[in-house]
């Protein structure tokens, strides 16, 4: 490729690099560097990518991300309860067993893993793939700027114990088939997300600020 475009190795290899960067190119360990799929790639280019250049500059950018996900998943939730076959509630099924089982494990990592498969598990009972792709490329924005937060929420009994009911009131809508409550369960437990991790980032910045005063003046 380099003989055919002219170019040096070391330029080629420069801009496979930046192409993979920007989602247009997926590289494979073994395998080789491939064009992204499509339906990806433009969740990629035209939503994570720009909003990723924001939340850089701002981290707040990531409760407008949480606002737009309360707007969407109220959508993914009401179609999934009028569309979700037998295959797709099985799966929800499994997902939300899932998040309950990993919280035995004490890994919280692996429990806000389990907590993204259980809300495209939605996504994809809603049948609808621009809500899904958005819905994916949404959380791969999330993954860098919220993910740790997400990790506290389960590490604390009380956090752990309200998104376990949420989801549960959640998906026994959706295998109701009762798109009203579906949309408003979804709501109502974004709204709690979202509260949590801005109380998370308040007790943060608390802390922060105790840890610059001199130790004599905290010990009084």
């Amino acid at each position: 490729m380099a003989s055919e475009l002219g170019v040096s190795r070391s330029s080629l290899r420069e801009a496979i690099q930046k192409l993979i960067s920007q989602g247009l190119l997926v590289s494979r360990r073994g395998g080789g560097t491939f064009v992204q799929d499509n339906g990806l790639l433009w969740t990629q280019h035209r939503i994570v990518l720009p909003l990723q250049r924001l939340m850089a500059d701002d981290a707040d950018y990531r409760y407008d991300v949480l606002e737009a996900r309360q707007t969407i998943e109220a959508g993914t939730a009401w179609h999934a309860a009028l569309r979700a076959i037998e295959e797709d509630k099985a799966r929800l099924q499994a997902c939300f067993d899932a998040t309950r089982r990993v919280r035995d494990q004490d890994d919280p990592e692996q429990a806000a893993q389990a907590d993204v498969r259980f809300h495209l598990a939605i996504a994809e009972a809603s049948h609808n793939l621009v809500l899904l792709q958005t819905m994916r490329g949404l959380f791969a924005l999330l993954q860098t700027s919220v993910q740790q937060s997400r990790q506290r929420m389960y590490t604390r009994p009380t956090h752990f114990a309200r998104l376990t009911e949420q989801h549960q009131v959640l998906l026994d809508a959706i295998l109701a088939g009762d798109a009203t409550a579906a949309r408003a369960a979804a709501v109502a437990h974004l709204d709690s997300v979202h509260q949590t991790l801005r109380s998370l980032q308040e007790e943060d910045a608390r802390l922060a600020r105790l840890g610059r005063f001199p130790p004599s003046f905290t010990e009084t």
